[in-house]
């Protein structure tokens, strides 16, 4: 894609369009529940909100870096989207929502250790999932009982009984479960999430409920390349409580060398001072409203900004009450 002529203006926040993925576990709650425009598809499976992969790219839907792709960004405006963390080749996060109307495949992403050893261009992924909406029942699979040996797991995994090896519990609304590479994990069915991660799209699926593609061929796994992945003497996984509903100050939570996450719950007006680096902001409850010196967006439920490193400041108002979370490097 050729660049559009630089604009004038400095870099301001940014909006982008969203890509949507399909799937046969995805459904409609991420239209009815964040208003994503996805065509009316009745198996809309994942919104990318920010995503700078060499297939897939996030493009300015709005002002004057409209039709610039996030790629475009990072490789000739470095310093002011990136701050303190430019230069770089390419974004580091990626944010998506997903919606799981029947479970996801058992999988695992590697380390970059794991992933240097596999291919070139494999990367790294850690992940983190804020729980959005879940149903009766709705269970998360994230890392293995202690002890569980790959010998253990194949078995486990021909067999089709994962809960002998793999923990699993029910989320809450609210809560922030991370997942580091290297973890074997799944989402089931009726949850809708926000997941921040590494860039990347590395995946290696290890067992898939005993499902067929279109044409009734067993869907692909990876078992190999997924158990050299695994690490199976890493701790327990140690999920958090649910945030407060409406807390008074921004809650911390993640943080890791890998990206932080803030939660913000807006009542009324307040201020977020941009230390120099890029920001990903998403509204996942609520409406309101971001300003700066030269622009404002309104915001809506699933609405995604990013704020570059040289917007110094932000104004963000809400008079019904609005949550925010703020994704960043460290």
């Amino acid at each position: 894609m050729n660049n559009p002529t630089t604009p004038s203006p400095t870099l301001g926040p940014l909006t982008f369009q969203p890509l949507f993925r399909r799937a046969l576990w995805g459904g409609t709650r991420l239209a009815s529940l964040l208003n994503k425009d996805s065509g009316h598809l009745g198996d809309c499976s994942e919104s990318w909100e920010i995503v700078d992969l060499d297939d897939d790219q996030s493009v300015v839907n709005a002002g004057p870096w409209s039709g610039w792709t996030l790629r475009q960004l990072v490789q000739e405006q470095g310093k002011a989207l990136l701050g303190r963390h430019a230069p770089r080749d390419t974004f580091p996060l990626l944010l998506k929502f997903l919606d799981a109307t029947r479970p996801l495949s058992l999988q695992v992403h590697p380390d970059a250790t794991t992933a240097a050893r596999h291919a070139p261009d494999c990367h790294s992924k850690t992940e983190a999932w804020i729980i959005l909406a879940t149903k009766p029942g709705s269970r998360l699979w994230v890392g293995l009982e202690p002890g569980t040996t790959s010998d253990q797991l194949t078995t486990a995994l021909a067999e089709n009984n994962i809960d002998c090896c793999v923990t699993s519990f029910e989320p809450a609304v609210g809560q922030c479960v991370v997942v580091p590479a290297g973890t074997i994990h799944a989402i089931g069915e009726g949850i809708v999430l926000a997941e921040i991660q590494q860039s990347s799209d590395t995946t290696y699926r290890l067992y898939d409920w005993g499902r067929t593609d279109s044409d009734g061929t067993p869907r692909r796994v990876d078992l190999q390349r997924g158990l050299e992945a695994i690490h199976f003497d890493a701790a327990p996984i140690v999920t958090s409580p649910p945030a407060p509903a409406n807390p008074t100050q921004p809650v911390h939570i993640v943080d890791r060398r890998e990206f932080q996450v803030v939660q913000h719950h807006i009542s009324g007006s307040t201020s977020l001072n941009n230390d120099d680096r890029c920001r990903i902001l998403t509204a996942i409850d609520g409406t309101g409203s971001l300003e700066t010196n030269d622009d404002r967006i309104d915001l809506t439920t699933g609405q995604t900004v990013l704020i570059p490193a040289a917007v110094q400041a932000i104004r963000l108002d809400s008079s019904n009450g609005m949550t925010l979370l703020d994704c960043h490097l460290p």
